[in-house]
């Protein structure tokens, strides 16, 4: 066993990890970050371009950006969070700019444009600044468990290191839990990695959740390819098999029309309301979408090609671990969320999408988390590596009767996908659909919770199919609450707001799921 000691240990190894980590390791803790694959090249941000929400510190620009998607996302969003994210981001962007030495591109004026990021260029980088900040990284050694000390307070983590084969601990005064949302294996780009492991292992420490009802998001891909960047399909027209134009169908408002149609036929797409010079600076901006295109010989500006709809779940969604405090806290002693793996709400309420607020949260969220991480070590004085812990994970490590007798980690996965990937269950959402698909997951989670069990690597695949199975029951559960269409949670059986559920529903539990409305909406502390 590799058996370390740290002041922060950091799970997860995107954006939001890397800054946890920085950060960390800026305010003088010493730093361990674990990641499930290569840190700088695992996750969705590493696989491709990634816009953020990045604006100036102008008044105006400021208050429009905020209000820009309000509405959208049912008006459960936060000004004061927006505000200190719109303060990071500018923030942490510098420092791109001026540590990392990111190449921008610049506009006639010579200014650099920070409105976005090269995926594969940006945690190249950042990956390079982790490790001049002494922070000792763990690649290809996934987390599966928390550990506690005796009072209930998150203190380490432990999981297994794969090139080895061996198991590993490391026992910290505090835990950021950077792990990304959940996908649910769905081939989406980039996102095999993220599985929800974090969320599980936050709820079996005791923390809550938020947002999951807001976990329904689908990406526009080519039928014949994972690339999931769907900015370009808003120069697209969509089409019926016939070859006749399917009305209503885009990118931003449309995918709907693109979930019923390809519950019937296939649809097809030709990206064809981009000028010349559109379609160059496409090009430059995201050279991996035409990858797939250019290797068969299609032309997507021109050809007619298949498309489907590939699920995100809490990647491009909102739900996630509830944040208590404004330093990224959970409501657990110890334990700090960021990225993916936290709740959104608090900047985008009930909508988001690939990149912008996403990127700007986890850089933001990064930091604060890697912050308040330390500062809490640090309040430990040298107990941070010396506590008595005990493990904390249960279902898929620590099975109530492991008797053998229950399904495997492949046939968890099959039943989980087989009640969330249809768009006829999870996107098009009908109550008296997701009440059948609910009880097949209770069911699910009862004998896996019972009888999952497995070692070494298939242990931390045993794992990430209990998380799929956590979060597919805690997102159903939770749009059978909110009896309404908000954000990206739209019922066709409830389909206008109510104004009596205006608020942030949180969600906790494993064994018996709960929800409870969160009232008032909270503002960030001062």
């Amino acid at each position: 066993m590799t058996d370390l000691t740290a002041d922060v240990f950091v799970a997860g190894g995107g954006p939001a990890g890397a800054w946890a980590a920085i950060k960390a390791a800026e305010a003088g803790a010493s730093v361990v970050l674990a990641d499930k694959g290569y840190l700088g090249t695992s996750g969705a941000t590493a696989s491709g371009g990634t816009g953020v929400w990045y604006v100036e510190p102008d008044p105006a620009a400021r208050e429009a950006a905020m209000a820009s998607r309000e509405s959208l996302g049912g008006h459960l969003a936060d000004r004061d969070w927006m505000a200190r994210v719109l303060d990071q981001t500018y923030a942490n962007m510098r420092e791109i700019a001026e540590i990392s030495r990111y190449p921008f591109p610049e506009d006639a004026d010579g200014r650099q444009i920070r409105r976005g990021l090269q995926g594969p260029e940006y945690m190249r980088r950042m990956r390079v600044r982790v490790r001049r900040s002494g922070v000792r990284i763990l690649d290809h050694s996934p987390v599966t468990e928390l550990l506690a000390d005796a009072s209930g307070a998150v203190a380490g983590a432990a999981g297994h290191r794969l090139r080895a084969d061996e198991p590993f601990r490391v026992r910290a005064g505090a835990v950021v839990l950077a792990t990304g949302g959940c996908a649910f294996l769905s081939k989406a780009l980039g996102c095999d990695v993220n599985t929800g492991d974090g969320a599980l292992f936050a709820a079996e420490a005791g923390a809550e959740l938020s947002g999951m009802e807001f976990s329904n998001a689908y990406a526009i891909a080519p039928a014949f390819t994972s690339v999931t960047k769907t900015a370009f399909y808003s120069f697209a027209t969509f089409y019926h098999q016939d070859g006749s134009v399917l009305e209503g169908a885009g990118s931003r408002r449309g995918r709907s029309v693109i979930a019923r149609t390809l519950l019937r036929e296939p649809v097809l797409c030709r990206i064809d309301r981009a000028t010349e010079d559109e379609r160059r600076a496409m090009r430059l901006a995201q050279p991996n979408f035409f990858l797939p295109f250019d290797r068969q010989g299609i032309d997507p500006f021109r050809d007619l090609f298949p498309v489907t709809l590939l699920a995100e779940g809490t990647v491009r969604g909102t739900g996630g671990i509830r944040i208590a405090g404004n330093d990224c806290s959970t409501s657990v002693p110890g334990l700090f969320a960021a990225g993916d793996a936290a709740t959104r709400e608090l900047i985008c309420g009930g909508f988001t999408g690939g990149g912008s607020h996403n990127s700007a949260w986890a850089m933001s969220s990064g930091t604060w988390a890697g912050q308040g991480a330390a500062r809490y070590a640090a309040g430990l004085g040298g107990r941070a590596g010396t506590r008595t812990v005990r493990a904390l994970g249960e279902a898929g490590i620590r099975p109530s009767r492991a008797d053998g007798s229950g399904p495997g980690h492949r046939e968890v996965v099959a039943a989980v996908q087989a009640q969330v990937l249809p768009y006829d269950k999870n996107y098009l959402r009908h109550g008296d659909r997701l009440a059948p698909a609910l009880d097949v997951l209770d069911a699910a989670w009862r004998d896996l919770r019972a009888t999952l069990r497995a070692d070494g690597a298939d242990g931390v695949r045993a794992r990430s199919a209990a998380a799929m199975a956590a979060h597919a029951r805690w997102m159903y559960r939770a749009a059978l609450a909110r009896t309404e269409t908000r954000g990206m949670h739209k019922r066709e059986d409830r389909p206008g707001q109510d104004p009596a559920q205006h608020h942030r529903l949180v969600t906790g539990g494993l064994d018996e799921v709960w929800n409870r409305p969160e009232t008032p909406v909270p503002a960030v502390a001062s």
